[in-house]
């Protein structure tokens, strides 16, 4: 029987600064890596080049989940790894991959806990970890719907969880966290804004304080976010006041339109 084979897809912008670690972590099992470039203007498309990655050419989309779903498309092996480029796999969870992927059973496709670097530590408790990411998946079962940011892959048959960490450097610093927590609540406000929220007294005050505060509480009492010291107490703020933001913002672009 034939061994099993394996696409890397990845998309991205920019990312020169995490390509080379994530790139190194699937050396040994990607049998092709795909690369969708939304028009980065740093080096990420030549170190891409350098690990033999087939780079698709495109524009960089708000919610580069579109961009995600062209590279899956464009997979042409066995299974699929789709990972971002602040993503890398740990040695164990490369070979419990390769493992797996030898004998996968029933299941066509895989989740695999993630754990996210923050402000100096990876984090441990306040519904952070395991942060589990439907990731790995037999071509043409799975797919990504992109109508959310934060949506997971669907995928069409039983699936299974894997048991070795992928490891996120998503913000390896706060000014990188803030960067992304303008972005996201960005596209919060732009989802209120399809939704037609309504811009009133009830809603202010729920997304501004009532949401904004159960967030916070919810992850740093209930989920013992409070564990992961300091920087378990800013994520839980920061998650809180995430609503709070995006409510600001929808209200800014309703009445203030562009």
């Amino acid at each position: 029987m034939a061994k099993p084979t394996l696409s890397v897809v990845l998309a991205i912008f920019n990312e020169a600064a995490n390509l080379p670690r994530c790139l190194d972590s699937v050396k040994g099992l990607a049998d092709e890596i795909i690369v969708v470039d939304g028009q980065s203007s740093d080096n990420s498309v030549s170190i891409a080049e350098s690990y033999g990655a087939k780079i698709i050419e495109t524009t960089n989309k708000p919610n580069f989940h579109i961009n995600k779903q062209l590279g899956l498309e464009a997979a042409t092996r066995d299974w699929i790894l789709q990972l971002d480029a602040d993503e890398c796999l740990s040695d164990p969870l490369k070979s419990e991959i390769k493992r797996v992927l030898a004998s996968p059973g029933e299941f066509v496709g895989f989740w695999l806990p993630r754990k996210n670097y923050f402000l100096g530590r990876f984090l441990t408790k306040g519904g952070q970890y395991p942060d589990y990411t439907l990731r790995l998946y037999k071509r043409g079962q799975g797919r990504l719907p992109a109508h959310d940011v934060h949506e997971q892959a669907v995928v069409s048959g039983p699936t299974s969880h894997l048991q070795f960490d992928l490891l996120h450097y998503g913000t390896p610093d706060f000014s990188n966290y803030l960067l992304r927590f303008n972005r996201y609540t960005s596209l919060t406000a732009s989802e209120f804004s399809k939704k037609h929220l309504p811009l009133n007294l009830f809603c202010a005050v729920y997304y501004l304080f009532i949401k904004s505060f159960w967030e916070f509480a919810k992850i740093y009492f209930r989920h013992k976010g409070f564990v992961d010291g300091f920087p378990g107490f800013v994520f839980a703020l920061f998650s809180g006041l995430h609503y709070a933001v995006a409510y600001i913002k929808y209200w800014q672009i309703s009445r203030f339109p562009a």
